[in-house]
């Protein structure tokens, strides 16, 4: 598999596993990374404060132990140059959820900016900022407020 899809599988992975509600899968991809959100001035680095991070925010439903979500990732856009050992993605995300209390619809969308880097032949996060453009009716989801 060349470069390009190995990075855009990893932004896939990243949907796959929060939707699973697998945060340690998460913070394992995030292990020797930084996650930033510059709106609110934060970031958050290494796997543990990752974890800690998603199990502080993210609600988890007893009946699937999930959010009961789904991160659709598009618009990817990879910049990275053959044989380089670091790349650049660009891509948007959108969160559907449905739960008892919530009809399925959009929740909240915005943009994704990834620092990749290749270690011993496989690619991983070294930075992700997410931004946030829309937002819908986060009460379902999120543990605080946006």
């Amino acid at each position: 598999m060349d470069d390009a899809r190995q990075i855009e599988n990893l932004l896939y992975l990243y949907a796959e596993k929060i939707d699973a509600g697998d945060f340690a899968g998460v913070a394992a991809l995030f292990r020797d990374a930084d996650i930033v959100a510059p709106a609110h001035n934060s970031v958050v680095s290494g796997e543990e404060a990752v974890l800690a991070m998603y199990q502080q925010s993210t609600r988890l439903y007893a009946d699937s132990n999930t959010p009961k979500t789904r991160h659709l990732i598009s618009n990817v856009i990879i910049e990275h140059s053959p044989g380089a050992v670091s790349a650049t993605a660009r891509s948007c995300y959108t969160v559907l959820q449905a739960t008892d209390a919530l009809a399925l619809q959009p929740i909240i969308s915005g943009r994704y900016r990834d620092e990749l880097c290749k270690r011993d032949g496989v690619w991983g996060f070294a930075r992700r900022e997410m931004h946030v453009d829309l937002v819908g009716d986060l009460s379902q989801h999120l543990l605080f407020e946006l």
